[in-house]
This record gives C-alpha cells, sequence and structure tokens, in this order.
C-alpha cells in the first residue's frame, strides 16, 4: 500500500463539477493498493498518517502531528501510485488491486484513520473521475509505503 501525503491548507474534490469533500488545514492522503496488501498494511499506514509530525510547533519546528494542531484529514484512492515506468513511457498498472479487492481495502484504511485521528476523514468516491483542488503547505509532500517502511 502506498500514500502520497501532502500537508495542506485546503483541499477538495469534485465530481462532475460539484463538490463532495473538502477541508481546511491538514492532509491530503492519496492512496494506492496492490493485490498483497493486508490488514497490517493498512494498520500501519493509519498510524504512521495520523501520527505524522510535519506541522509546525511554536518555535516553527515540524513537531505537531494532524491530531494536536486540530487539522482535518482527506482520503482519496489513487490507483496510479502503483504505477510501473519501467518499461517505455506509457506507464503500466499492472501492480494496482482490481476494484474486488482494493474497495473493501480503501473502506477499511478510511475507517482506520477516523480510529487513529478520532473523526472520520473526507474522502474521494472510489472510482469515480474526480477533479482534486489543494493549496499545498510548504509544500511539504511524503511518500509513504507499507512494503519499504523507509
Amino acid at each position: 500500500m502506498r500514500l502520497l501525503v501532502q500537508r495542506v491548507l485546503n483541499a477538495s474534490v469534485s465530481i462532475s463539477g460539484h463538490t463532495t469533500a473538502r477541508i481546511g488545514k491538514g492532509l491530503l492522503a492519496l492512496v494506492g493498493i496492490e493485490p498483497a496488501d493486508t490488514a497490517e498494511d493498512i494498520a500501519y499506514l493509519a498510524a504512521k498518517l495520523v501520527r505524522l509530525r510535519i506541522f509546525d510547533d511554536a518555535e516553527g519546528v515540524m513537531n505537531l502531528d494532524v491530531r494536536q494542531t486540530g487539522g482535518e484529514v482527506m482520503v482519496v484512492s489513487q490507483f496510479t501510485l502503483m504505477a510501473s515506468t519501467r518499461k517505455g513511457n506509457r506507464p503500466s498498472y499492472i501492480r494496482a488491486a482490481g476494484e474486488e479487492f482494493a474497495r473493501p481495502m480503501y473502506e477499511r484504511f478510511v475507517e482506520a484513520v477516523a480510529q487513529e485521528a478520532g473523526r472520520s476523514p473526507a474522502t474521494g468516491c472510489f472510482g469515480a473521475d474526480m477533479q482534486l483542488s489543494l493549496v499545498n503547505d510548504g509544500p511539504v509532500t511524503i511518500w509513504m509505503d507499507s512494503k519499504r517502511k523507509e
């Protein structure tokens, strides 16, 4: 499972021109799921996401997590995070899990984030053609992979 996490001033999801979710200051997490992902991957990344200390403390040092700042979280599924660009110029998505596996894993991840954060995150709509708008704060963008734990 992969996450692309962005510290944002705000973010929103629109589908067919209608805003379906919106957050203020907090975290936007794009989630890629592969067939080898397990409940352990979900637990690991949900905890890391919510505990990620990338918000400034009183001294301007990135030392606080999203809960400590009262920030919000948005979670959006994005199968393209599993892309392989090794061969040619057209990405391969063969490593991305199919909907029958990925949708329940995504839903479990959203539930795990809600438990860790103490409130439900805003979400995209799994499988929909979405448009995301965001203001990346910093910019701060962090890549996490449950198989590589770096």
